[in-house]
């Protein structure tokens, strides 16, 4: 008998909770499960599903308030037979939860990449947020978190007991970034931003929003560009802070230096031309660009932060750096810009721990596992 589940995410944007539940319907055996999506609807998310037989449910949640979501849900949920309702993200989940615990016939799973108290909103939407998660947590089965780190927040901060969490990693595809299969991408992005192949590059990948820390990242470059003539530095993103990241390199006299490349669905490209990945951020959950990195082979200077410590080990598969320390982002990179040697065994050790820890077949199956123990 085919297990029912009903996906529901937002996908006002496609991040990474979006990036993980497409790789999760995508491998859903189809003789197993019968599933359905509820989203907005975003193009991006749709591409990335490569399963033909899902039933998609167009949503609009861009809405802060919008009760027919609630009774679209809940009516999906029993006239379908939703065996499971899996939910990411604070504005869905809010009316997910509260359809299955309506429905009463489903089971509820949902993931948590990053706490309510995390989200970048204003002070009073924040405090509605939490107010609502907190009180649509007694309707969920099962939690689904990405980091032991997590793990322990919900526990001391949220009061979920511990069986009640499954920490599930979340996982890349290894043979996709393969770093044996760069040198044309890699000439390719090069060709585009008018470098030549000898240019140290450097550079920062993600939303452009507080919680990436971006302008630590662009105040380290100053003292960085000492070091040689043949450097350059890519801020790839878009997001509310590109105009006022913009004025501080202008600020900074780092005009010449630093591209902005806007929002990019070639990152793997990307990746493959840098030199060294920045990851500046003062809040993470388990950021799904270190993976792709570390499977690309580069090697990787991060904040030393929940989430990343869980994916990096300082020294080995690249370095920690203090959050908020452009001081120390700028010593890192100046190690690892000055030896090429240090360079290449960060990255062969970034793309061995990957392989082993960090496999998407890794995160799919421990999810799997979370829906037949509750089906």
């Amino acid at each position: 008998m085919n297990i029912k589940i009903l996906f529901v995410i937002d996908g006002l944007e496609f991040g990474g909770g979006e990036r993980c539940f497409a790789q999760i319907i995508s491998a859903l055996p189809t003789e197993r499960y019968e599933i359905f999506l509820a989203s907005a609807g975003n193009p991006c998310l749709y591409d990335e599903i490569q399963n033909t037989r899902v039933h998609l449910v167009p949503l609009d949640f861009s809405h802060k308030y919008n009760p027919a979501l609630f009774t679209r849900l809940a009516r999906i949920i029993m006239a379908e037979g939703i065996d499971i309702v899996h939910g990411q993200g604070a504005r869905a989940e809010f009316y997910a939860r509260l359809a299955s615990g309506l429905a009463k016939t489903s089971k509820y799973i949902s993931t948590i990449a990053m706490p309510v108290e995390g989200y970048d909103v204003g002070k009073f939407q924040k405090r509605a947020y939490r107010f609502l998660d907190r009180f649509s947590e007694r309707y969920v089965d099962r939690f689904i978190v990405v980091s032991d780190s997590l793990k322990e927040r919900m526990i001391r901060q949220h009061a979920i007991p511990s069986e009640k969490i499954a920490r599930i990693y979340n996982g890349i595809e290894i043979d996709f970034y393969n770093p044996d299969e760069q040198e044309n991408r890699r000439a390719k992005i090069r060709e585009e931003l008018y470098l030549d192949d000898d240019v140290l590059l450097v550079g920062s990948i993600g939303r452009l929003v507080w919680q990436k820390g971006f302008e630590y990242f662009l105040q380290c470059i100053p003292n960085v560009i000492g070091i040689s003539s043949r450097i350059k530095f890519l801020l790839v993103g878009e997001g509310p802070l590109r105009r006022p990241l913009e004025d501080l390199s202008k600020g900074l006299g780092i005009e010449q230096f630093i591209i902005f490349t806007g929002q990019r669905k070639d990152i793997r490209d990307v990746l493959a031309a840098l030199d060294i990945l920045v990851i500046p951020s003062v809040l993470e959950g388990f950021p799904m660009i270190t993976l792709e990195a570390m499977a690309m082979g580069k090697p990787i200077i991060a904040t030393r932060i929940d989430g990343i410590t869980e994916q990096i080990r300082d020294g080995k598969e690249g370095f920690l750096v203090a959050s908020r320390s452009p001081a120390e982002l700028t010593q890192a990179i100046v190690k690892v810009a000055g030896d090429s040697l240090l360079a290449d065994r960060l990255g062969n050790s970034a793309r061995q721990r990957v392989a082993t820890e960090f496999s998407v077949q890794q995160m799919i199956g421990a999810t799997i596992k979370v829906y037949e123990e509750l089906s």
